[in-house]
């Protein structure tokens, strides 16, 4: 696999824009931390910031498991919006492609994440969360991995 994020340790800068009905784009960084703790086990914790103050911040916590050789993993999430989350993933060639559905939601709230590898230090991410058969929000963001 050709994948530094999420494959393997490290820590990551995010900038982009969040979308949301009704609204102009906001402007979003985050800082990303993947970790392995044992051979088929990542964690990692989000935190996203909106700089303006337009939103409150949001974290994320993922625990996954992603066996050796296998291109598919499944993962469970503590959302700061959606609360409990389960979800799975997939590697492709150029990109990371997460679904999850948030646990005993009322709003049937889902979501969706690609990761489009730019370069072995950079990707592109879109994702949305969706809210029953409606787009709730979205969000368009570069991820660059901190070196040194």
């Amino acid at each position: 696999m050709n994948h530094s994020f999420l494959i393997e340790p490290g820590r990551w800068t995010l900038q982009g824009n969040w979308l949301a009905q009704d609204l102009l784009p906001i402007t979003v960084k985050g800082k990303i931390l993947v970790a392995w703790n044992r051979k088929d086990w990542f964690t990692m914790v989000t935190k996203l910031v909106f700089p303006n103050g337009e939103l409150d911040d949001i974290a994320l916590q993922y625990k996954g498991r992603l066996t050796t050789g296998n291109r598919q993993y499944t993962f469970v999430l503590q959302h700061s919006l959606l609360g409990r989350v389960e979800g799975e993933g997939w590697i492709a060639p150029e990109s990371i492609v997460q679904q999850y559905w948030a646990l005993q939601d009322r709003q049937m709230r889902t979501g969706f994440e690609t990761l489009y590898r730019i370069d072995a230090h950079k990707y592109h991410f879109s994702g949305g969360i969706i809210a029953g058969h409606h787009l709730n929000s979205t969000m368009e963001a570069v991820i660059e991995q901190h070196l040194g």
